[in-house]
């Protein structure tokens, strides 16, 4: 895992290590896009390590929905079923739980 404090001098104090190996055509691939950025490898392997992270997480953690699910779910929230007689008797069953 990565992480950082910062120095008010130098700039940011890694803290962490993360350590993989690679065969030679990758290698070779990664230190030729962190040149044509006049980046070191390292600050560029970084780079693309935590953009990729962020968005693998915020592909997992958006919800997509189609036209026909947003219309059903907004029409849902605008207008609720009614209660089914087993949801009113487990609220009823957890209320008891909860106040005795």
């Amino acid at each position: 895992m990565h992480s950082k404090n910062v120095n008010a001098e130098q700039g940011p104090v890694h803290k962490q290590r993360l350590g993989f190996r690679l065969d030679d055509q990758t290698k070779n691939l990664i230190e030729r896009a962190a040149q044509l950025e006049s980046r070191k490898l390292t600050d560029f392997c970084v780079a693309a390590l935590t953009e990729a992270a962020r968005r693998t997480i915020a592909e997992h953690e958006t919800l997509i929905l189609s036209d026909l699910d947003r219309k059903v779910f907004y029409d849902t929230l605008m207008s609720p079923p009614n209660a089914s007689e087993r949801l009113v008797r487990a609220l009823a069953e957890h209320k008891h739980r909860v106040t005795s």
